[in-house]
């Protein structure tokens, strides 16, 4: 049973103000992953407090970072149900974890950061590691914040 949207609306809005997209359908997650070109970064959002105090809030710091993924989107795990399993079906490899942040290109996975990953890090270490995975896989600043 989802979570009440009343519940789960602050957690949305921390990435929503930063121009996060929410994806809410298998459909616009099919939609987003098959036809983007570039660098897509997908966040299983979650109700949870490593996704309050460490993954939303690192992501944050990541964003600010010159080189950016060329598209962000989200998925609420708890909420967006079916939407949350198409975007972790793109996860090749990887069990359903929540938080979790995976980074695609030309829609094949390229870089992946499981919930055992964002656990033991704080807020800066996390973006830290984005910010590599940015440098690595996303050439130009291209996604713009709020």
């Amino acid at each position: 049973m989802p979570y009440p949207e009343i519940m789960i609306r602050p957690m949305r809005e921390d990435l929503t103000r930063l121009g996060v997209e929410e994806l809410k359908t298998p459909e616009a997650v099919d939609e987003t992953l098959q036809n983007s070109k570039g660098t897509v970064m997908v966040i299983v959002n979650s109700i949870c407090g490593c996704a309050a105090g460490k993954a939303r809030p690192g992501v944050a710091l990541a964003l600010q970072h010159e080189a950016r993924p060329e598209r962000v989107v989200t998925v609420f795990a708890g909420a967006d149900i079916e939407a949350t399993e198409k975007a972790r079906s793109y996860f090749t490899g990887y069990p359903p974890s929540s938080p979790s942040i995976g980074l695609l290109k030309d829609g094949k996975l390229v870089y992946m950061m499981e919930r055992r990953q964002i656990e033991g890090r704080d807020a800066y270490q996390i973006a830290e590691e984005l910010k590599r995975a940015f440098d690595q896989h996303c050439p130009t600043a291209t996604f713009a914040t709020n």
